[in-house]
C-alpha cells in the first residue's frame, strides 16, 4: 500500500462528501482533528497511517445528520479503504476506532481500546472545546434553531444515549452536559494538556456570558 497516496486519496474522498456540511461538522472540523492527532501521534507509539485514516474518515457520515443512524459512517469507511486495497487488518481497526470514538452522553463503556483509538479520540474531543468548540457548539445551535440561552431549563447529567442524541436543550447546557466533562476524559498526556487551556478558555467564556446576561458587564 503507497500510505501518501491513499491519504491524498481520502483527503480528497472525505472534502467531496463534505462539502455541504453543517460548518461544525464540515472538511475544516476533520482537518482540525487531523492535525490535533498528528500532533498527539508524535508523543505515542503507534501505527500513524491506522491515526491518519481514522482521523479522516470519523465524522464522514455524522449520525446527527443521518436520523440517527450509526451504521452509515463506518459502512461509507470500510467500502472506501477496500477501494482502495487497504489491507484488511488495518480497515477493520479505523472501522473500530470510528465506532467508538463518540461521547454517546459520556455513559458509554467501550469494548474496544487501543492507542490509536486514544489519540484520534483525544484530537476529537479537543475540536470540541476551546474558542473552536465555543464556535462550534453555537453554529450547531444554531443551525438547530436552539435557544443559546434558557434560565429556566437546567442541564441534564448523566443522560443515557437515547437522551443524549435526542436532546434539544439550550446551547449553553452542552458545555455542562458535554465540553466541560472532556477535559477528564483525555487519554494521552498530549491531550491532556492541550485540554486543561481550552478548558479555562470556556469558563472564562462562560463567566463573560453569564455577567453580560445579567447586564453586569
Amino acid at each position: 500500500m503507497n500510505e501518501s497516496l491513499v491519504v491524498n486519496k481520502t483527503i480528497a474522498f472525505v472534502k467531496e462528501k463534505l462539502a455541504q456540511a453543517e460548518g461544525g461538522h464540515d472538511w475544516f472540523h476533520i482537518e482540525r482533528v487531523y492535525k490535533n492527532a498528528l500532533l498527539i501521534s508524535h508523543n505515542e507509539v503507534c501505527d500513524v497511517i491506522v491515526v491518519k485514516l481514522a482521523a479522516l474518515l470519523h465524522d464522514i457520515a455524522d449520525s446527527k445528520f443521518n436520523n440517527g443512524d450509526e451504521s452509515i459512517g463506518p459502512r461509507i469507511a470500510h467500502e472506501f479503504l477496500q477501494s482502495q486495497q487497504v489491507p484488511t487488518e488495518t480497515i477493520i481497526h479505523i472501522i473500530n476506532i470510528i465506532e467508538n470514538i463518540s461521547f454517546k452522553g459520556g455513559n458509554i463503556d467501550s469494548t474496544f481500546h487501543s492507542k490509536e483509538l486514544d489519540i484520534v479520540q483525544d484530537a476529537d474531543r479537543l475540536d470540541a472545546i476551546g474558542a473552536i468548540g465555543i464556535a462550534r457548539a453555537f453554529n450547531y445551535g444554531g443551525y438547530k434553531n436552539r435557544a443559546m440561552y434558557d434560565p429556566d431549563i437546567a442541564p441534564k447529567l448523566n443522560m443515557s444515549k437515547e437522551e443524549y442524541k435526542n436532546s434539544t436543550a439550550p446551547t449553553l447546557n452542552h458545555f455542562y452536559e458535554k465540553l466541560l466533562l472532556l477535559k477528564d476524559k483525555m487519554n494521552t498526556e498530549t491531550g491532556k494538556k492541550i485540554a486543561e487551556e481550552r478548558h479555562q478558555f470556556m469558563q472564562q467564556f462562560l463567566s463573560r456570558f453569564y455577567a453580560e446576561w445579567e447586564g453586569e458587564k
